[in-house]
């Protein structure tokens, strides 16, 4: 894979496969195609470690909305079980089904979900497991304690 500033993403990355096929494959347009406009959703960064996305979901019961979590997937779907009874002199009110595919990070888990003033709000965080954390790497250790934690200035 080749980018615009002339040179070849992959001789200098390792282990960044997924995220490369993910790109690729919304470059192809299927993405492009999948997505949707409805429900309208903002996706927010509270901090380095909180997140949410949310969904307008006005109309909807809670039992008509399904939340998936499924490796580094996160899927809601909106399925409307209830027939209106009268006839609608306008209908203005977009109430139809609906399903919305997020990916998220290996890192990325799902804390909660819940409905605020027509809003289905996931929360979602950030957690860096300890292996993952900077460290500091001495040259020429190989005992147990050529790596040190870094510690950070407070």
């Amino acid at each position: 894979m080749s980018y615009p500033f002339g040179r070849n993403v992959l001789l200098s990355s390792v282990g960044f496969d997924r995220l490369i096929n993910a790109i690729e494959e919304m470059n192809s347009g299927e993405t492009l195609n999948k997505a949707l406009s409805y429900p309208p959703y903002n996706i927010i960064k509270k901090n380095e470690r909180d997140y949410a996305i949310e969904i307008a979901v006005a109309g909807f019961k809670n039992d008509e909305l399904d939340i998936t979590a499924e490796g580094n997937k996160l899927t809601v779907i909106g399925k409307v079980k209830t027939e209106q009874t009268g006839e609608y002199l306008y209908k203005g009110i977009a109430n139809r089904d609906f399903s919305h595919d997020f990916t998220l990070a290996e890192t990325v888990i799902v804390r909660s979900a819940d409905i605020e003033n027509g809003l289905l709000i996931i929360k979602l965080e950030n957690v860096i497991p300890e292996e993952k954390l900077p460290r500091k790497i001495l040259i020429g250790g190989n005992s147990k304690f050529a790596i040190e934690e870094v510690k950070e200035a407070a």
